[in-house]
């Protein structure tokens, strides 16, 4: 079975089942309401309207549009990042794979299959994303007299990263579904790094002398480089400067790259029965 052929396949075993979509709509919601909420607590604290006198600092407006339109990555990357997982390691679960290879004996082409479907489906959820973060976002920006930024180039272009961002983290999750086969373990371990570990590990550089060096490269910090901007890093979790964009896109595609190359040499060639 040729490469374009599998794909097809993967394509329609994905797009078949409810998983995909489901985790499309809570993404929306989430980075929706999350671009809603702090659009608005920003937005009026940078045009003086939240309230509480001189006792509450106010937000400066340089750079919160790119900020707020940069929440569809930096909070939302997990969904790509559990689809990627789901479309591997759900053909374990439920035993199709022996169906799978059966259909495509190359197993290398089978998993190029997962990795070309894995990257479309992240760039849609990018884009689902975007649009959730940036529509809230510019309303409550344009609401408070405030700049859009949509007008600028810089704006775009960040959302453009956005989508490759989000891309690369469905084939980490190819990858780490590709290396661990039990699909509970592996989305548990998804949400214990990323929701847990690395933010953990992020806020800790920024306060233990030389280990934002380090902490720079981890793949949530990677991506955030790659889009732009990132709410985590005001907050205070970057001791250290970012990475140039194109430096925290070539991290994130190296962990993508490890993650399907030791997956492949490691688990996708075992017997599957």
């Amino acid at each position: 079975m040729s490469l374009a052929t599998a794909t097809r396949s993967e394509a329609t075993k994905l797009l078949t089942t409810a998983g995909w979509w489901i985790l499309a709509l809570v993404l929306v919601v989430y980075v929706g309401t999350t671009a809603a909420g702090m659009g608005f607590l920003f937005a009026a604290s940078a045009s003086g309207n939240l309230g509480g006198g001189a006792t509450t600092p106010e937000v400066p407006s340089d750079g919160l549009a790119p900020l707020l339109y940069s929440l569809g990555g930096s909070v939302g990357y997990v969904f790509p990042l559990l689809i990627g997982t789901l479309m591997v390691t759900s053909e374990f679960r439920h035993q199709t794979l022996t169906p799978t290879f059966l259909g495509t004996p190359r197993r290398g082409t089978a998993l190029w299959a997962k990795v070309v479907v894995g990257a479309l489906i992240g760039g849609l959820f990018g884009l689902l994303a975007v649009i959730a973060a940036v529509g809230p976002a510019a309303a409550l920006l344009a609401g408070f007299g405030l700049d859009t930024e949509l007008g600028a180039g810089d704006a775009w272009a960040l959302m453009g990263r956005t989508l490759i961002a989000m891309a690369l983290w469905a084939l980490v999750g190819v990858g780490v579904g590709a290396l661990v086969r039990n699909q509970v373990v592996a989305i548990v371990v998804v949400l214990a790094f990323t929701q847990f570990i690395e933010p953990l590990l992020r806020l800790a550089g920024s306060f233990v002398d030389g280990l934002d060096e380090a902490t720079r490269f981890l793949p949530g910090a990677a991506s955030d480089a790659l889009i732009g901007a990132s709410i985590f890093n005001v907050m205070g979790g970057q001791g250290s400067a970012p990475l140039e964009w194109w430096g925290g896109g070539l991290v994130l595609l190296a962990y993508a790259f490890v993650l399907l190359l030791v997956g492949h040499i490691a688990s996708w060639t075992r017997d599957v029965t």
